[in-house]
């Protein structure tokens, strides 16, 4: 009965959102513009959590300054939602117009050396509609995520984020040892997506500065590739203008071996804050990413 019912609010979730996915660009745009209003000026959706953020990332700047980061951020956040709606119905070629990849014949190269690699980048840009990157590498692309509560959203998410699969798979967090011990028996080569400022359980073990506070960070990622001995490539999404996006890949490090754990850590929490710096509007500061204290 539980199953039945999930799938009944699946898709009658679907169905709601599809209506909003088949209106052009220009349309979801402007009810982007007012749902920015909404959320902004009359409910306030986390503003006390977003001006906390980034009155600590930020503490030399001037309050209204941060004001004027908090208010691009909400637009941004905005259109990221209904560009996300979108891809329910959005085509392949579309797509391909909107989200550009710059360097991605990095993966060539690996995959030329007999490599598998791994992939990081931080909640910047649209990360949603990396939906197109299968066809443009050779390799079986995973995107790892950590799966939400509600399974409605869960099954959503990963609807969307398969939508032009051939062979890419969404894998779970706590599963993607297993799946790559399986990949690499079957020698199958394989890049392994993280976003890896997710925020870790209670009393995760390992800590850095990031953005001006101690943060913790997943090394999930630094593990994997000094046991598979996989390359790690960078990826910085950056938005070129309303609805137009671009992600650039570089290696973060090519010889994982030769490294700690704590190296590669700290080599892509600085990228990622280098990245936020560079524009700040565009990063995820709704999520409560300083919720755990470091117990002393």
């Amino acid at each position: 009965m539980k199953n039945q019912l999930s799938k009944i609010r699946f898709y009658l979730l679907f169905s709601f959102l599809a209506g909003f996915a088949f209106l052009p660009f220009k349309a979801l745009y402007l009810l982007s513009d007012l749902w920015f209003l909404i959320i902004y000026y009359l409910i306030g959706y986390r503003k006390k959590v977003v001006h906390e953020n980034l009155r600590f990332a930020f503490p030399d700047t001037s309050e209204e300054e941060r004001k004027s980061i908090a208010r691009k951020f909400y637009v941004h956040f905005c259109d990221s939602v209904f560009e996300s709606i979108k891809t329910l119905h959005i085509t392949k070629k579309e797509i391909d117009r909107r989200f550009k990849y710059k360097n991605i014949e990095i993966f060539d190269k690996i995959y030329n050396e007999d490599k598998s690699a791994i992939l990081v980048s931080a909640h910047q840009g649209n990360w949603e509609w990396m939906i197109g990157i299968e066809p443009k590498i050779k390799h079986n692309f995973l995107a790892i995520y950590k799966p939400l509560k509600d399974e409605v959203f869960d099954d959503l998410l990963k609807n969307l984020r398969t939508k032009f699969a051939n062979g890419s798979q969404m894998v779970a967090m706590n599963d993607i040892f297993r799946m790559l011990v399986s990949e690499k028996q079957q020698n199958r080569k394989n890049v392994s997506w993280f976003l890896v400022d997710q925020t870790p359980p209670k009393n995760y073990p390992f800590w850095t500065t990031f953005m001006n506070r101690e943060t913790p960070f997943y090394n999930g990622p630094a593990k994997i590739a000094m046991k598979f001995n996989q390359p790690i490539v960078f990826m910085e999404i950056t938005k070129l203008k309303r609805g137009f996006y671009e992600a650039e890949f570089s290696m973060l490090v090519e010889y994982p071996t030769q490294c700690s754990e704590e190296e590669i850590v700290e080599k892509y929490v600085k990228r990622i804050e280098a990245g936020i710096r560079k524009k700040p509007e565009h990063w995820l500061w709704s999520h409560r990413r300083w919720k755990h204290k470091k117990e002393k």
